[in-house]
Parts: C-alpha cells; structure tokens; sequence
C-alpha cells in the first residue's frame, strides 16, 4: 500500500472546535488544560481516517482521550474484531494489544491491520506458545483444548474452540466430555471449574493487572466506601470473586451498570475501564482501583497519528495458523455469542 500525503493537525482553537462534542463526554475526567494538549492529535486522527478509509477500534482499557476521543468501534477484544469485519473501511487500527491485532486479522484477513505499538503486549498471550499447547495434548490425548481468546495465533491454531470471559463455562460444558485442557488463564480456568461438573486441566498464566487485587482489597473497599458495589473479572482470583456482587466479563460489567444503576461502584479490574464507564453513568459514583495495564497504555493518540501518518505497523499472520485459528474462534461462535476479554 502506497503512502499518501502526510496530513498535518488543525490549529487549536479550531480544533478545540472539532472535538467539542467529544470532550463534553469526558469533561468530568480530563481537565480542560489537558484536552487542549489532546484536541489537535484527536482532530489529525479524524482527518487521517477520512484520508485512508480506516476505522479505529479500542479496548475497553484504553485511555479516555482515546476511547471517547478517536475510536469509532469499542468494546472487548473479540467483539471488536467481528464488528470491524462488518465496516466497509480498508485499514483497521487496533488500539489494544498484540493478540487483539492478530484476532483482528484472523477474523478480516483482506483489511490491513495496525498497531500504534509493536511492544504492546500481554502477559497472559505471553505465558504460552503453541509449541506449549502440543506438548499438552500428548500429555493428555484426546482431551479437548479450550483456550481463552487472549492469546496469540499459533495458540489458537492449535486449539479446538476458544472461549471468552462471559461464554467460557457454556463452552465447556458443551463438549459434552468429562475433562478439557483450559489455556491460559488459571485464575479465569479455576472459575470455570467452581461453577461445572467437567474436570478442568489448568496453565499458569495470569493477567498481571488481576492478579494483583486481592480479597483484602474488597474487603477495604467495603469498609472505606459503605453500599460499594463489587464488580469482578474473572480473570481476579477465586478468593477475590467470592467477595464480589457480581462477577464478569467487561461487557457483562458495563451491562450490570447499565441495568442495576448502583449509586456506588468499584471494578475490579484495569482503571481506565472505570473511567470509560463512569463517562456513560456520570450520576454515578466510581470508585477506581488504579490498576493499570501498562502494554494497553503504550498506545497513545501520538502514536495513532504516526500509525495512520506512515501506515505502521501492520499486523500479519500466516494464512495456514489464521486458518486454523479462524476454525477455533467459529467453533465458539457456534456454540454461542458470549463476550468479553
């Protein structure tokens, strides 16, 4: 794909302007001084994306300039990617982590994808390879490998259905089996085996942003801010979810928000979730856990600019591993639509 002419931003008062809508969403959360910083990059992102016919989806874990700012679809990992399929745009730009970009291109394998930030990784995708998986499967033949959407191709390649946060017990059980090789999430695995009769062989990989809360947390939580609810991804461990009012996937946590309205709430998972939501609710209150993702916080609107400026850094994966990790996300697809992640 041919570069085109670059496409520098707006002066400020014009583009204070242009982003006027997009700030009154996020005025409570960023400080005017701030969004005066944000306003131009925000403003050469929307006339970048007019130039190259591209679409930017983002994280629930991104930042609120970037997910109120310049996305156009959000949501979780894998909702994301099947909503970019259904958009007429060439280019898709990724504002999560690496797997994510894989999962995008996996799923629009015609579309050019990029990531603002090639180091934009994830502990969880990192903890296993698929050379892991098959070590796996000849320890244990002929169980069924359910593996967790947040990982890398090659690992779904080798897989026989994935599984987000919110479908991952309905997944299992319906193999119809009596024992399954759940990867890579230990912590989201051991939910899954505390809430089904089916055996479930664990990996040790753990999100290191959740594995970082602990039941005492909630418990000062609780104490510190009375009528708090406690809102959990399952990817915490089982001694924190057993002190939550509710457990679940990030969609499943913005659902609960928007169907509950409880005046007071604390997630318990990445901060910038919390003030993603709390934009949508702000006559609620939002207590936040600052727990931040640090490979999500490498993308930033400046490298947004640069990735649509220069049409970096594209996201490739081979068409026999995307072949087969294709047939792995539409086993599940088929199962059910659950989503999170």
């Amino acid at each position: 794909m041919q570069r085109i002419e670059q496409i520098e931003a707006p002066p400020l008062n014009e583009a204070l302007v242009q982003t006027s809508t997009a700030y009154a969403k996020v005025r409570h959360l960023i400080p005017e001084v701030e969004w005066a910083a944000h306003a131009p990059l925000i403003a050469q992102i929307e006339r970048l994306k007019e130039a190259r016919n591209a679409v930017i989806l983002a994280h629930n874990y991104q930042t609120p300039e970037i997910f109120h700012g310049v996305a156009d679809i959000t949501g979780d990992s894998l909702a994301l990617a099947k909503r970019a399929a259904e958009s007429e745009a060439d280019i898709i730009v990724l504002c999560g982590v690496h797997f994510m970009a894989e999962t995008a291109k996996i799923i629009n394998p015609d579309k050019t994808v990029l990531i603002p930030d090639l180091e934009a990784g994830c502990s969880l995708a990192e903890s296993i390879t698929g050379a892991d998986v098959r070590q796996l499967k000849e320890r244990h033949p002929g169980v069924p490998v359910v593996t967790y959407v947040n990982t890398s191709a090659e690992v779904k390649a080798e897989t026989d259905v994935c599984c987000t946060s919110a479908n991952a017990i309905e997944v299992v059980e319906s193999l119809g089996v009596d024992r399954v090789i759940f990867l890579p999430d230990e912590y989201l695995g051991r939910w899954v085996a505390a809430n089904t009769e089916v055996e479930v062989i664990l990996w040790n990989g753990r999100c290191e942003v959740h594995e970082q809360f602990t039941a005492d947390d909630v418990r000062d939580y609780r104490s510190q801010f009375p009528g708090v609810k406690v809102i959990a991804h399952p990817e915490c461990s089982l001694e924190v979810l057993h002190e939550a009012d509710m457990v679940g996937s990030t969609s499943g946590m913005i659902s609960y928000v928007a169907e509950q309205r409880p005046e007071r709430v604390v997630m318990i998972t990445e901060c910038s979730m919390s003030d993603n939501v709390a934009a949508e609710f702000p006559e609620l209150e939002f207590v936040r856990p600052c727990t931040i993702c640090p490979h999500m916080k490498k993308i930033t609107l400046g490298k947004i600019v640069d990735s649509l400026q220069h049409l970096q850094h594209e996201v490739t994966v081979d068409p026999e591993v995307a072949q087969r990790a294709r047939r792995s996300v539409e086993r599940m697809l088929e199962v059910g639509r659950g989503s999170g992640g």
